[in-house]
């Protein structure tokens, strides 16, 4: 082979090893999501408007500042559940300070993806209702179930005890408890 040759097919390599990266991440964002909906999914609601998600996801994905927002720290988390440190110090994967506080652009692709995927639903009310579907519900379950995400949906259910309270709510929660996640310019990262 020559220099070009070799040079082409490192190329190739990188795209293809990025391409799947991209890949394993937008599913694990999809997964954290579809968790997310499904948990707050029951016979008569799903999870109200995207303000209502975003915020929820912010606090799972930065269990710290959720650590910050339980009235009794530490003995309010299920036994497993506390942030570790090193979750203290990292952010699972970043937000941006928006309009309304943390917000993700991945948000419109993933839940159109398990919308198509018959995995989640939404009315078209003013604001919309995110439920899980049947499928929706048992691929959660299943997920759950695995010790991957076991600690997320200990968490969500966490969330779901302690926060379930409209978008607005969370917001003005957020704002008045962790100012230093909303004290910024609009599109710098959280």
């Amino acid at each position: 082979m020559t220099h070009g040759a070799d040079f082409e097919t490192a190329v190739a390599r990188m795209r293809t090893q990025r391409r799947q990266a991209e890949q394993r991440e937008v599913h694990y964002h999809e997964a954290r999501i579809l968790l997310l909906i499904a948990r707050f999914t029951t016979p008569k609601s799903g999870l109200a408007g995207l303000t209502k998600l975003a915020k929820l996801d912010f606090l799972l994905r930065y269990p710290a500042m959720l650590e910050r927002l339980l009235a009794a720290g530490e003995a309010s988390w299920p036994e497993g559940t506390a942030p570790t440190p090193s979750e203290r110090l990292a952010v699972e994967s970043r937000m941006t300070r928006y309009k309304y506080g943390p917000w993700d652009q991945r948000y419109y692709s993933i839940l159109g993806s398990l919308t198509a995927r018959g995995l989640i639903t939404y009315g078209n009310s003013a604001r919309a209702e995110f439920r899980a579907t049947p499928q929706g519900a048992a691929a959660a379950t299943s997920l759950a179930a695995t010790p991957e995400w076991a600690v997320v949906d200990s968490r969500i259910r966490l969330l779901k005890q302690n926060f379930n309270k409209s978008g607005s709510a969370l917001k003005n929660l957020i704002y008045d408890r962790l100012p230093d996640a909303v004290d910024r310019p609009w599109r710098t990262e959280i």
